[in-house]
């Protein structure tokens, strides 16, 4: 069955998968004049901005908070290390080089997303599956993206995270995997029970203080190994592009798996990003477009690079190739399969073995636990888009929440591999779908954007108006500024 899941992993991760990824944010990038770099200080700005006029929806720092937590997870600690053991430490480039290209991408579907919502049950709707049938007038394929990304969210993604937590408790505490998967899963039941509401509240209190905190320890760390540090990005250069004597020869994978655990860590591109962007409460599309950029920053450029630099430093990893043979142990030990482990024995150089794992373990925990919430709602989203206007609706969210604690118990008592595999199939299909819809939809994302700068230009607060350039099927647009 493994090997299975990993062809299929293999087919949807092909070499075409990660060049349309690297194209498509370079298109949005050069579509948007660089608005990721033009308006990076006002990303920072609107993060605290919301719409008190609608009455409707969540604060943009509310959605802010929903989208890193959906980015920051295991990719940031776990990820990283298997990019580093898989692509050596050149695939590190290749994650900041998707974040930089992928703000792109995440701004104009984060855009296409609030051009898009719906109001629903006193809440915002949105995200590729809306903007696809609305924008493409292509229902079929909106409820195909609907239909993948219930499965991927609701069952493929959460096993992911709570294996990580699982793993490491397990290593750290001597904990049984089991066990540690019964509490975590009775916990997110008691999240996503409250809805969106307490899950957004969770998540705004819990997803930047530990990426704050996190951030803070991998500085000591650096500080500590200070000598060794520009040495370490010369290493990350060289692989990037080859020119490493050892790991030359493996150019293909490092860029693959820079790539693959870019998106996988923050999503741009993916869609799940665009959903979270759909629920918040802007006067402007464009607002929450870049927040959500913003948000690319902060999981790749920040929390990624701090995990990355402290394994590099204290050189606690090996590189494979694509066989499984080991090429290099930084150090001259063997360090095992990539994995929490390598990023546990580099903060264990400073704090001592047990203390390290005790930090990662909390760390990790936290990171994985609200990314689990994000994927119920990203589940929930497209669920409501599916059943929405149908009897069955209650009964069907109730059947998610219960899918979705079953797939966190499910997580804990496999091995990481599997698990990683069956995250990738599941972000890989979405994707596919969401970057080709939005490379369609581009240029109504282009076309907001200028409105909104065309409006702070001549001093005004941007507001939305979908007649002005000429974008039809953005009904709550419409309707609001009737009134």
């Amino acid at each position: 069955m493994e090997q299975i899941i990993q062809t299929i992993s293999g087919w949807v991760w092909s070499p075409a998968l990660v060049a349309i990824c690297l194209l498509a944010g370079l298109y949005f990038s050069i579509g948007t004049r660089f608005v990721q770099v033009r308006r990076l200080r006002e990303m920072a700005k609107l993060l605290f901005s919301t719409d008190k006029s609608q009455k409707t929806g969540i604060t943009s720092f509310q959605a802010f908070s929903m989208a890193l937590s959906g980015r920051v997870g295991t990719g940031n600690i776990v990820g990283v290390a298997t990019a580093i053991g898989y692509g050596g430490p050149g695939a590190i480039v290749w994650m900041w080089i998707i974040a930089f290209l992928g703000a792109g991408s995440a701004f104009s579907e984060a855009t296409l997303a609030q051009i898009y919502k719906e109001e629903h049950k006193g809440q915002f709707r949105g995200g590729p599956a809306y903007y696809i049938e609305k924008g493409l007038h292509s229902k079929w394929l909106g409820m195909l993206f609907a239909v993948i990304a219930v499965v991927a969210c609701g069952l493929l993604l959460p096993p992911v995270q709570c294996n990580g937590i699982a793993a490491s408790f397990s290593n750290t505490f001597d904990i049984s995997p089991v066990a540690v998967g019964a509490v975590v899963a009775v916990l997110i039941g008691i999240v996503v029970i409250g809805g969106v509401n307490r899950i957004a509240n969770v998540a705004q209190i819990v997803a930047p203080f530990m990426a704050i905190l996190y951030i803070l320890l991998s500085i000591v760390v650096l500080i500590v190994n200070a000598k060794v540090v520009p040495s370490v990005f010369m290493d990350m250069m060289r692989g990037a592009f080859g020119m490493h004597q050892v790991l030359g020869g493996i150019l293909g994978s490092t860029i693959a798996w820079g790539v693959k655990r870019g998106i996988y860590s923050n999503e741009a591109g993916q869609g799940t990003g665009a959903i979270v962007a759909g629920a918040a409460k802007v006067s402007h599309p464009v607002k929450q477009g870049l927040v959500q950029a913003f948000s690319v920053y902060i999981d790749t450029l920040l929390v990624c690079t701090a995990t990355a630099v402290m394994i590099l430093a204290c050189k606690t990893y090996n590189v494979f190739d694509a066989s499984g043979n080991l090429l290099l142990t930084a150090n001259g030990t063997d360090m095992g399969a990539p994995g929490v482990g390598y990023t546990t024995a580099a903060l264990g150089t400073l704090l001592g073995v047990k203390t390290g794992g005790i930090i990662i373990s909390i760390a990790l925990f936290f990171f994985a636990f609200t990314t689990i919430m994000a994927y119920y709602y990203y589940a929930e989203t497209n669920l409501v888009y599916l059943f929405g206007k149908g009897r069955k609706e209650h009964i069907l969210i109730w059947v998610l929440r219960l899918g979705v604690v079953g797939m966190v118990f499910f997580g804990s008592l496999y091995e990481a591999k599997a698990m990683w595999d069956l995250g990738d199939i599941g972000v890989g299909m979405m994707a596919w779908i969401n970057i080709i819809a939005i490379l369609l939809l581009s240029p109504k994302a282009f076309k907001a954007l200028k409105s909104y700068e065309r409006q702070k230009k001549e001093g005004k607060e941007p507001v939305f108006d979908p007649k002005e350039i000429g974008v039809k099927g953005a009904d709550f647009w419409e309707l609001r500024h009737e009134e």
